[in-house]
């Protein structure tokens, strides 16, 4: 089994997804008392919150960059940023390290190929919505159309992920609100959702909406744990 290096604390609420979910998928894999091999690095959000408040990707990318090393001395066979924000340095750290990168949305891409989606509307930060280092991929790499939310309905996910998700709150009118905007996005066209950033996995499940939506923590995961499993 290969060992599954975890760049989290982005926050420390998805984190913890991150390792709960690859550990059931590899005892499902592989039964028994069987979990992963995890190298996990753990950063202080509130550290990277304020460089991305005060757009200075280039040192919180260096911040991350420190950290994907620790990762990679300690063993781990490949590295997944547990966030989808911070992907936006993706490869200011890919470039800092030899092993691979299991980039969140290249793995999100695949999955929508292999259900057929063709336009997808995508919930994230601000920053993952509004600008185009996420979007891009799936686009130039998949083929696929993205829809994003109205400069409003950003604002309220937004906020919603930071000052609630993040903190590991859970409110009902925030659900309803996030139900709202990814109702408001089927009827513009899309024919699933992309939780595009790792809490919001937290507050909305495939329970609460017949839409398809695509949790980009359980997919990352599970990138993980087939890689840790199945690759020579």
């Amino acid at each position: 089994m290969k060992t599954i290096g975890l760049l989290g604390g982005m926050s420390w609420e998805s984190t913890t997804s991150y390792y709960q979910a690859i550990n059931r998928g590899v005892q499902q894999y592989l039964g028994g008392l069987h979990s992963a091999k995890v190298c996990l690095v753990s950063v202080d959000f509130a550290v990277i919150e304020i460089l991305q408040r005060q757009n200075e990707w280039q040192k919180a990318g260096a911040l991350l960059t420190e950290a994907a090393k620790h990762i990679e001395a300690g063993g781990a066979d490949c590295l997944l940023i547990c966030t989808n924000t911070m992907h936006k340095v993706a490869p200011q750290i890919a470039r800092s390290i030899n092993i691979p990168l299991l980039h969140i949305a290249d793995c999100t891409g695949q999955k929508l190929q292999q259900e057929q989606i063709q336009t997808v509307g995508l919930l994230g930060t601000q920053f993952t919505m509004s600008e185009d280092f996420y979007t891009d991929k799936l686009i130039n790499n998949f083929g696929i159309d993205v829809l994003v939310p109205s400069a409003a309905q950003q604002e309220d996910i937004h906020s919603i992920i930071y000052d609630e998700l993040c903190l590991g709150k859970v409110n009902h009118t925030s659900k309803q609100r996030y139900l709202e905007i990814i109702n408001a996005l089927h009827q513009r066209g899309a024919q699933g959702m992309i939780l595009g950033c790792t809490e919001i996995g937290l507050l909305v499940q495939q329970t609460d909406t017949d839409i398809p939506l695509f949790d980009t923590t359980a997919i990352h995961a599970q990138a993980a744990v087939d890689f840790a499993i199945t690759t020579e």
